[in-house]
């Protein structure tokens, strides 16, 4: 009876959670002899972020660009997705380490107080932050939960509220979430923590994710676009995948598993007006230092490799022009070019 109750409570969470009109995807692949790799989805209500890709050196000035301002010089090199010109959605570091921001509408960030003296980062800065200062998730986690500054949230060009959680992983499949629930930090880490999504916060889509596993995949699967049954669907293909060493095939699957739970451009559905079509993807291959791009408006995947890029002090930050450029394809190690650094989205009170 006990067993008959919580499953009808867990169905009952699991068809009251609210489609999120926001809806990335992230999940980490744990491939034979070392290959990690981490896949995200870009999913949003606008059909252009005026996305783009950085290559950020080692020895990089930077600043929150808030109004008490937490400052920073990077120590490591990275390739990141911006958006808006303005935030760092998701990149990789020289060192393997991968960030994904990822929306979610519970986010609740701490409240300024007179006697709160540390500087502030916005959300647009957050997983940049991380790319620059840490070189494994371990690392990360024990940095982060200092708390030596004041997350704040921002408002998206578009009016949307800037709420995002963050997921973290390293090349040894090291991987961490980040919430801040009713204005605390709650942190998730271990490498059992493959997959996120959204809504709802993270402690509640572990035991949904559970309910699922125990039915298991090859008895059914939840298909709609729900973060709750993309969460399931990730966490079951993920893992049934082919388990490779091959970093070619490793990556070809990854891709196919982050298109399974994508939305497909241009989807209708009665009552939902603001379901978000998929706009982009990343692979991140955190063995080989490769990392891969796909604009779901183009046929075609392009990819930089860390090997070849220049990471060095004094180098220069550099842009490779995703926005407005389609039909850019293959192998662009070489297609950066020397940018001046763009000012991060910041909220204008704190």
């Amino acid at each position: 009876m006990k067993k008959r109750f919580l499953t009808a409570t867990l169905l009952s969470a699991l068809m009251l959670t609210p489609a999120n009109s926001d809806a990335c995807s992230r999940a980490v692949y744990f491939g034979k002899e070392g290959q990690t790799i981490t896949g995200r989805t870009m999913d949003w209500f606008v059909s252009d972020m005026d996305t783009n890709m950085w290559l950020y050196p080692r020895g990089l000035e930077r600043t929150s660009n808030t109004k008490t301002p937490l400052n920073w010089k990077s120590k490591y090199g990275s390739v990141a997705v911006t958006i808006y010109e303005g935030a760092t959605a998701d990149g990789m570091n020289e060192k393997g380490l991968v960030a994904n921001m990822l929306y979610l509408a519970e986010s609740k960030y701490p409240v300024a107080k007179a006697d709160d003296k540390r500087p502030t980062l916005p959300i647009s800065a957050w997983a940049q932050y991380v790319l620059d200062n840490y070189a494994t998730t371990a690392e990360a986690v024990e940095g982060l939960r200092k708390e030596e500054f004041r997350m704040v949230p921002i408002l998206a060009p578009t009016g949307e509220p800037g709420t995002v959680h963050l997921s973290i992983s390293d090349a040894s499949g090291d991987s961490a979430i980040f919430e801040y629930v009713e204005g605390k930090l709650t942190i998730h880490h271990g490498k059992q923590y493959q997959v996120m999504t959204n809504s709802p916060i993270f402690s509640e889509q572990i035991p949904l994710a559970n309910y699922w596993k125990a039915i298991g995949g090859d008895v059914m699967l939840p298909g709609t676009n729900r973060p709750t049954d993309r969460f399931a669907r990730l966490s079951y293909y993920i893992n049934e995948a082919t388990q490779t060493a091959d970093p070619r095939r490793a990556v070809a699957t990854v891709f196919s598993i982050m298109r399974n739970v994508s939305v497909p451009i241009g989807i209708k559905i009665p009552g939902k007006p603001n379901i978000a079509d998929t706009l982009w993807l990343t692979v991140s291959d955190q063995k080989n230092k490769v990392y891969y791009y796909q604009d779901t408006n183009s046929p075609s995947i392009v990819w930089t490799k860390f090997s070849e890029l220049d990471f060095s002090e004094g180098s220069g930050p550099r842009k490779l022009q995703l926005d407005g450029n389609p039909d850019l394809a293959g192998d662009q190690t070489k297609g950066f070019k020397p940018a001046p650094l763009f000012k991060f989205l910041a909220p204008t009170n704190e």
